[in-house]
Formats: C-alpha cells, sequence, structure tokens
C-alpha cells in the first residue's frame, strides 16, 4: 500500500460495512467516523452533506456518483473506482488513494489538500476550481487532463506528468520544470513567465 505523506498512518476502524448495495443510495445527511467499507456498491450514489470521517474503503464502486458538499476527511482508498464520479464542493482534506481508478472523475471546488495521489492515473479527469495545497501528486500521470484554476502551491509534483494537460489558471509555483513533463500543456502568459522563472531564465519587457 502507498504511504501517506511523513509516514503518518491510516486512521483505526472500529465498525465495518461490508459487501452491502448503495446504488443510488441517497446520502444526503449522513455521517461515518471509523468505519471500514469493503466491496460496497455506491454506484450511482447521490446527495449533499455527508461526512465520513477517519474511514477507509477498500473496494469500493464510486462509478457514476455525485456527491455535494460533502466531506471525506483523512479517509483512506484502496482499489476503490471512481469512473465518471463527481464531487463538487467537497472537502477530502488529508485523504489517501491508493491503486484506484479515476477515468472521466470531475472534481469542481472544494478543497483537496494535502490529499496523497502517488502514482494516480488521471488521465481524462477533471480539477477545476479545486484547493490542492500540499498534495502528493509524485509520479502522478495526468496526460490531456484538465486542472484549470488549481490551487497546487506546495505540491509535491516530482515526475509527475503534465504532458498535454490544461493547466490555465493553476498555481505552478512548485513546478520544477526540469523534472516535471510539461510538452502540450496548456498555460496562460502568468504562468509563462513563472515557469520561465523557474528554468532560469530573466524575464523583461
Amino acid at each position: 500500500m502507498a504511504e501517506r505523506m511523513h509516514g503518518r498512518p491510516a486512521a483505526p476502524t472500529d465498525t465495518k460495512i461490508a459487501s452491502v448495495n448503495w446504488d443510488s443510495r441517497d446520502l444526503t445527511g449522513e455521517s461515518h467516523e471509523n468505519a471500514l467499507f469493503v466491496d460496497v456498491d455506491m454506484t450511482e450514489a447521490t446527495g449533499t452533506g455527508a461526512v465520513f470521517t477517519d474511514c477507509t474503503f477498500r473496494g469500493v464502486r464510486f462509478n457514476a456518483s455525485t456527491h455535494t458538499d460533502a466531506a471525506f476527511v483523512n479517509c483512506t482508498f484502496v482499489r476503490c473506482g471512481f469512473f465518471d464520479a463527481t464531487f463538487a464542493g467537497c472537502k477530502l482534506v488529508g485523504s489517501m488513494f491508493d491503486s484506484c481508478t479515476y477515468d472521466l472523475l470531475k472534481v469542481k471546488g472544494g478543497d483537496w489538500s494535502f490529499t496523497g495521489l502517488p502514482g494516480a492515473d488521471l488521465r481524462r479527469t477533471s480539477f477545476t476550481d479545486v484547493r490542492m495545497r500540499e498534495a502528493d501528486l509524485t509520479g502522478a500521470r495526468c496526460v490531456e487532463a484538465e486542472m484549470r484554476r488549481v490551487d497546487l502551491s506546495g505540491a509535491y509534483l516530482h515526475q509527475a506528468d503534465f504532458s498535454g494537460c490544461d493547466l490555465r489558471g493553476s498555481d505552478l509555483s512548485s513546478v520544477d520544470p526540469f523534472a516535471t513533463p510539461l510538452k502540450g500543456a496548456v498555460i496562460d502568459p502568468h504562468q509563462a513567465i513563472v515557469l520561465a522563472m523557474a528554468l532560469g531564465l530573466e524575464v523583461r519587457d
């Protein structure tokens, strides 16, 4: 299992929910803490304001689910599926993802700071207006993804691949252009100056 930043362990769990069908379940107002979810089907689940704190999800299917203003704080996701899932205005601070699939995942707004996504295949995903401060994207594959207006300040981006990625409006102050592939990435004029300075160039009028 991939390690969290600074070696922090996953939160312990004291309840278990296994092999249940929550397909199309309305999660509005639900609250779970220190729970272990195993092989739960949350396909097409929806809801507003659900709260999951220090929970672990193993083999959970979030496919085509929609979560609005929900919180998954300090949670751990292992071998979960997020095909065509949508997270709008959600808080996932401190959560860790390991061996998950993300095809067509859409994240709109919210706070994903300190999340762990090392080595994640984020191709064909969309992150817009998201706070991802100090997120671990080490080795993440973001080729041709959309990451617009994302706060990546302090993020760990070593060997992450942003080739062909739409990065317009995002904070690229943590990007090392010598260690982070950017071929074909779409950026705005301000970002071009930031990257030019990172390359040691002197920008003048």
